[in-house]
């Protein structure tokens, strides 16, 4: 849990910067910079979905994801919950209420799905190991300055999930040190990579996709994997 403790405070570091001197920036630097965030998600959305050994499983985890997400609406109660969030602290102001909630359900999204989350989460549990995690909470925190420099102090609710759903697969890898194999690990952050991808999009104001709804893919994957090892089908394709 220590990498993800790291990776919390420096996105409570980098978001109170760039919520109080986001309001100094010029509105087109604002937009470069949002515009650069997008960029740079595609990017790393684009790496971790090459990791796959077999896209059609990729493909699969997907679509069940989004059956399962838009089944229990997770966009909607993610939005739900910022929507809470920003009520408590702030209570409820128009467009102010819009922007944090977006802040909120972005943030959490990229902060949660990277590459760097799951891979660095499981060593971290599993051998104490939270490198990958230091280097995450870095990028995280820069991210987190110029994700609320644009989008204002939405982005710092956002830590609850971090502690939550990174905290939590720390603490199940901690309790299940045999249970990840490389495969459900290659084929976890390649479709993460693609959820990414969704985000990127919506950075760029390219395409509104509901990508809290995919997010039960990047657990469905793994239990492909697992289920396709059980019934002795090959994992890899044939060439």
């Amino acid at each position: 849990m220590i990498g993800t403790l790291i990776n919390a405070l420096t996105v409570l570091i980098g978001g109170s910067l760039g919520t109080v001197l986001g309001h100094r920036f010029p509105q087109r630097m604002q937009e470069t910079i949002f515009a650069s965030l997008g960029l740079f998600t595609l990017t790393i959305g684009f790496s971790s979905a090459l990791a796959t050994g077999n896209p059609v499983l990729v493909l699969a985890s997907l679509l069940i994801g989004a059956l399962i997400g838009e089944s229990l609406q997770l966009e909607k109660r993610l939005n739900q919950l910022g929507a809470w969030i920003q009520e408590k602290l702030a209570g409820e102001n128009g467009r102010a209420h819009t922007r944090f909630v977006e802040a909120f359900v972005t943030a959490s999204i990229v902060f949660c799905v990277g590459p760097l989350t799951i891979q660095g989460a499981i060593e971290d549990g599993l051998l104490g190991d939270y490198t990958k995690l230091a280097i995450k909470a870095m990028l995280d925190g820069f991210a987190a300055l110029a994700f609320a420099a644009s989008l204002g102090p939405g982005v710092l609710a956002s830590i609850l999930v971090i502690l939550g759903f990174q905290g939590g697969i720390s603490l199940l890898a901690s309790l299940g040190s045999h249970v990840f194999t490389e495969p459900m690990i290659a084929e976890l952050t390649a479709t993460g990579g693609v959820v990414l991808l969704s985000i990127g999009l919506r950075l760029l104001d390219l395409k509104q996709i509901r990508a809290a709804n995919l997010l039960p893919a990047i657990f469905v994957a793994p239990v492909l994997v697992a289920l396709l090892d059980v019934l002795g089908v090959a994992y890899y394709p044939i060439p």
